[in-house]
């Protein structure tokens, strides 16, 4: 029996590999002390993996945006009749986006995939894909296969943190050693930026 894991979840085994965006989960307004704009608020519920397909997923810049948004949120949830966890309360990072993910395939046990991320994942297509656990020499040859490797070389003069991101992929990498009951691991988008590197979204099914 397979059990898919909500972000919340998935964030919280994540962390202890890879770095993982600041959050909170919280019921009220009251919890979130001391608020940095911007933010990202997510609706956290299990029958909600898919957060964006509600309109589950918020920005927002200044406290009248944060109450608003807030209670937005609490309303679909009480209208879509949600299992509700709380609302995730997110630090906002910018850069590019990038999918990674773990699948437990059939032929070759536990791969991992590594493209090009964000909400157009499905459309570019673009991504690399090797059986785990990887080096640090198969994370670069992954990179290099993208056919957006140009943005890993200073295109538009975007800089990148190349060296973190092989290092996390060769860590989700090896996941599957120690969590064999992995059957699908989705982190998009994971953020990276000339200085660092942050899984913002993730999404997990155990079996």
């Amino acid at each position: 029996m397979q059990k898919s894991l909500t972000e919340y979840d998935s964030d919280k085994i994540l962390a202890r590999y890879i770095p993982v965006a600041r959050n909170k989960l919280v019921k009220s307004l009251k919890e979130i002390k001391n608020p940095k704009f911007p933010l990202a608020l997510k609706i956290i519920s299990p029958d909600a993996l898919h957060k964006s397909d509600i309109k589950g997923v918020r920005k927002v810049s200044n406290k009248k945006e944060l109450e608003e948004n807030f209670k937005s949120l609490i309303s679909i949830a009480k209208k879509r009749k949600l299992k509700l966890q709380g609302i995730l309360v997110q630090e906002y990072f910018e850069g590019q986006n990038f999918i990674i993910g773990i699948k437990k395939d059939e032929t070759f046990n536990h791969v991992i995939l590594f493209g090009i991320g964000g909400i157009f994942t499905e459309i570019i297509k673009d991504f690399s894909i090797r059986k785990c656990p990887i080096d640090f020499k198969e994370a670069e040859s992954m990179l290099e296969e993208l056919k957006a490797n140009k943005i890993f070389h200073g295109f538009r003069g975007i800089k990148l943190n190349t060296k973190l991101l092989k290092k996390v992929l060769v860590k989700v990498s090896q996941m599957p050693k120690k969590h064999k009951n992995i059957k699908e691991l989705d982190i998009n988008p994971f953020i990276l930026n000339e200085k660092k590197g942050l899984a913002v979204d993730s999404r997990m099914v155990l079996i």
